[in-house]
C-alpha cells in the first residue's frame, strides 16, 4: 500500500479502513488538553455524584484532561465507535418469569472486541503511513472520558442522559479511543442539543438524571446491578423493575433511538436467552460453573454471582407472584451467600403470603448472618401490616 502523510486524505482513508474493521463510526480531535474537563470532573467527584466509584478521583480527572499525560507522543485521537442497538430481540412468552440485561452485555465484552478491531484498524494505518506508530488504545477502564473525546471529535453529542448520540445510531455505540503520533486532520464539533426535550430524564425510574446532562450514581439502576457490590438501599429495590444487570431505559426513551438504524452486529448477540433476559429463578440458583459458562467472556462477569443473584432476588420481589415463593424461600434457606439470602427474604416479604410467612420466620430466628436476620425481621413485619386490615375484617365478621 502506498505511504499517505497528508492530513486531510489520511481522515477519509481512515474512516474507509475503520468501517472495514467493523467501527462503523470514526472521527479525529487533536492530542491537545480538553479545557475546562479537569474542573467539571472535580466538581462532579465534590457534589457526590461519583459516590460509591472509589476508583473515578480526582487524580483521575486531571489525567483526563490531559492526553499526554496517558500518552506522551500524541498528536491526533481517533474517536471510534461501534453501533450495537438492536430493536428484533424480546423476551421468550414461556411462562418464565425472566429479567432484563443492558444491551451492551449481551454478547461478547465490548472491551475485547473494541481492543481486537482498534489493534487491526491500527495495523492498517501504519501500512497507509509505512511506519510504526507509537499508540495507546483505550476503552472505558483507562482514564480518558470516552464521551469528551467522541463530542470534541464530532462523532455526536451530549445528550441530556449524558451519553453520546451518534448521527443514525442514537446513543447505543460502545467507544473507544486510539492515542496516535501521526497528524491526521481533525473533525469540527456537532453543534447540536436535546433542545427542550427531558423524555430521558422524566422517564428514569430512580430519577437518577438530576439535571440536564448529570447523572447521580447512587441511584442508578446500572450503578446499583452492577458496581454496588452490597445490599442494594431498600429504597431503590422497587424501582428497579425488571433489570438483573444495567439499564437501557434512558436511551431507549430518547427519540434518536426510534430513528436509529437497527444493526445485527454478531459480537453483541447473546450466545443463549439467558445472555439477554435471563430466566429468574434460575439466576438465584446457578452455581459458580453454571454463572461462568453463561457469563463467561462477557460484561456481566462485572456483578460477579452474587450481584447477579441479589439482583433477581429484587427483581422477583418486583414482578413474582406466589409461583415465585418456593425459589425465594429455597434461596432464603440455602443460599451460600448472605448478600442473596436476605434479598431473597425482602422479596418473600413483598410477596406476602403464609408460606412466606414461615420462612420469613425460621430465618429472623435461625440464620447465621445478622443482616439476613434483619431483613428477615423487617419482611415479616411488613407481611403482618398488609395483612392487618383484613384480619380486622375478619374479626368484625366472626362478631
Amino acid at each position: 500500500m502506498h505511504q499517505q502523510t497528508d492530513p486531510a486524505r489520511l481522515r477519509t482513508e481512515l474512516r474507509e479502513l475503520a468501517a472495514q474493521h467493523g467501527l462503523a463510526v470514526a472521527s479525529v480531535t487533536s492530542g491537545a488538553d480538553f479545557d475546562g474537563l479537569d474542573q467539571h470532573l472535580s466538581d462532579h467527584i465534590d457534589s457526590g455524584h461519583t459516590e460509591g466509584m472509589d476508583w473515578f478521583n480526582h487524580e483521575r480527572a486531571t489525567v483526563a484532561a490531559v492526553p499526554r499525560m496517558l500518552h506522551p507522543t500524541v498528536q491526533s485521537i481517533i474517536s471510534v465507535g461501534i453501533p450495537y442497538y438492536r430493536s428484533d430481540l424480546e423476551p421468550p412468552l414461556d411462562g418464565r418469569k425472566r429479567g432484563r440485561i443492558a444491551r451492551y452485555a449481551w454478547g461478547v465484552d465490548y472491551h475485547h472486541t473494541l481492543k481486537s478491531r482498534m489493534r487491526w484498524l491500527l495495523t492498517s494505518i501504519e501500512q497507509l503511513v509505512g511506519r510504526k506508530i507509537e499508540a495507546r488504545l483505550l476503552v472505558d477502564t483507562a482514564r480518558m472520558v470516552d464521551r469528551a473525546v467522541a463530542q470534541r471529535s464530532g462523532l455526536g453529542w451530549f445528550g441530556k442522559h449524558s451519553n453520546i448520540i451518534v448521527p443514525n445510531h442514537s446513543s447505543f455505540v460502545m467507544l473507544g479511543e486510539m492515542l496516535i503520533d501521526i497528524e491526521i486532520e481533525t473533525d469540527a464539533p456537532i453543534e447540536k442539543n436535546c433542545g427542550r426535550c427531558s423524555i430521558c430524564m422524566d422517564r428514569c425510574p430512580t430519577n437518577a438524571i438530576v439535571a440536564p446532562y448529570t447523572v447521580h450514581s447512587p441511584r442508578c439502576i446500572s450503578f446499583q446491578t452492577i458496581e454496588q457490590r452490597e445490599s442494594i438501599p431498600t429504597g431503590l429495590r422497587p424501582l428497579l423493575g425488571s433489570w438483573v444487570f444495567g439499564c437501557d431505559i434512558c436511551q431507549e426513551v430518547c427519540p434518536y433511538t426510534g430513528a436509529a438504524r437497527s444493526l445485527a452486529d454478531e459480537a453483541f448477540a447473546p450466545k443463549t436467552v439467558d445472555n439477554a433476559f435471563p430466566s429468574l429463578s434460575w439466576l438465584l440458583a446457578m452455581t459458580g460453573t453454571e454463572f461462568r459458562a453463561v457469563y463467561g467472556g462477557t460484561a456481566v462477569m462485572r456483578a460477579k454471582r452474587r450481584g447477579l443473584a441479589r439482583n433477581a432476588a429484587i427483581v422477583l420481589g418486583n414482578i413474582g407472584d406466589a409461583d415465585d415463593r418456593q425459589a425465594l424461600t429455597t434461596a432464603v434457606r440455602q443460599h451460600d451467600e448472605c448478600l442473596v439470602r436476605a434479598h431473597a427474604a425482602w422479596a418473600l416479604g413483598r410477596i406476602g403470603g403464609s408460606r412466606s410467612r414461615a420462612a420469613l420466620s425460621e430465618a429472623s430466628r435461625q440464620d447465621p448472618d445478622s443482616t439476613v436476620r434483619r431483613e428477615a425481621m423487617q419482611a415479616l413485619e411488613g407481611i403482618v401490616r398488609s395483612d392487618y386490615p383484613a384480619q380486622i375484617i375478619s374479626l368484625r365478621m366472626v362478631q
